[in-house]
């Protein structure tokens, strides 16, 4: 497998303590992509989006542990059951909106990921491709909308 970033996510984030957990939580806040010049050609149409999905490698992530202590619980999960940034393969997805596009540099609002972050790649989000009906949210059924107020904290630094 060959993965390589094609740009880098630009944020106000410098630390993994006190930053949104979830878009959820980053309303308002402002970041750019900076997309490698060579890919810029691939971002003709997008700025006809208003909102697009960012996969990006979760840089600071070392290592990992199947079962976690995920942050809107106080119970060990499974580390597939969560949203957890130490996984085997550290990537990451945000659904953000699009707010202006001036050649390879992407404006955008509602990022909650660390400056600096490796951006792997961007989709359009189309609503009817990607919004599915939910009918079971499981352990996070109750706390989900807690996402909006909850920051991260050091849990999931390396070890």
């Amino acid at each position: 497998m060959d993965i390589s970033p094609i740009g880098i996510i630009e944020t106000p984030f410098d630390d993994l303590e006190g930053m949104p957990i979830q878009p959820s939580g980053a309303k308002g806040v402002q970041g750019k992509i900076i997309i490698n010049p060579e890919y810029t050609q691939g971002l003709k149409d997008l700025e006809g989006f208003s909102h697009i999905i960012l996969l990006y490698h979760f840089h600071l992530s070392k290592g990992y542990d199947l079962t976690v202590t995920p942050f809107l619980d106080k119970t060990p999960r499974g580390l597939f059951s969560t949203r957890a940034p130490r996984r085997p393969n550290p990537i990451g997805l945000s659904i953000v909106r699009l707010t202006g596009r001036q050649d390879n540099i992407l404006e955008i609002k509602d990022i909650d990921v660390l400056n600096q972050t490796p951006l792997m790649d961007v989709k359009p989000y189309v609503p009817r491709f990607d919004t599915k009906e939910v009918t079971a949210c499981g352990w996070l059924e109750q706390t989900q909308g807690q996402a909006e107020k909850m920051t991260s904290d050091s849990r999931f630094k390396e070890k």
